[in-house]
């Protein structure tokens, strides 16, 4: 593949990386999808390591949403609350552009567990647990986006 090719792909996986960070884009399946890119024009060798970026992406997934749950339901918080957070994230993401999304989830996770526990101190402690584990699986997502992404920088010779 040419340099020009190459940086094209490094430049997607960026942006890829960042839509894990400012959770705008599918970040872990832009960044898979740019090593395939990359592993369909190369080939040969090229598919093994988008075989060990994807089983790592796939993996990052799996975990994160495992710890996730066990964070949240050691701390009590039904699923309705983030499901409830992420609407309204969603919502306030089109209404303030990026941190919408954090202010919306936040807002939407606390009112959830306002209705459901009629207490402003037990909302905002669900509020912060809810939030803890968003952060958690966006770092999770983002530690296996890295290694996938450095797996690829190796077979591409660039690193």
């Amino acid at each position: 593949m040419s340099l020009g090719g190459e940086l094209l792909v490094g430049a997607v996986i960026l942006v890829g990386l960042l839509g894990i960070v400012f959770p705008v884009l599918p970040g872990g399946l832009l960044v898979l999808g740019a090593i395939g890119v990359w592993a369909a024009i190369v080939g040969g060798w090229a598919w093994a390591i988008f075989g060990v970026a994807a089983a790592l992406i796939l993996l990052g997934e799996v975990v994160k949403y495992v710890v996730a749950g066990r964070s949240l339901k050691s701390a009590g918080i039904p699923n309705v609350t983030i499901a409830v957070g992420g609407v309204l994230g969603i919502v306030g993401f089109f209404v303030i552009p990026v941190i919408g999304l954090f202010i919306g989830f936040v807002l939407g996770a606390m009112l959830a567990e306002l209705i459901r526990t009629r207490s402003m101190g037990a909302a905002w402690r669900g509020t912060v647990s809810a939030s803890k584990a968003a952060l958690i699986t966006m770092g999770i997502e983002l530690f296996a986006a890295l290694l996938a992404t450095a797996v690829w920088l190796v077979g591409a010779g660039i690193w």
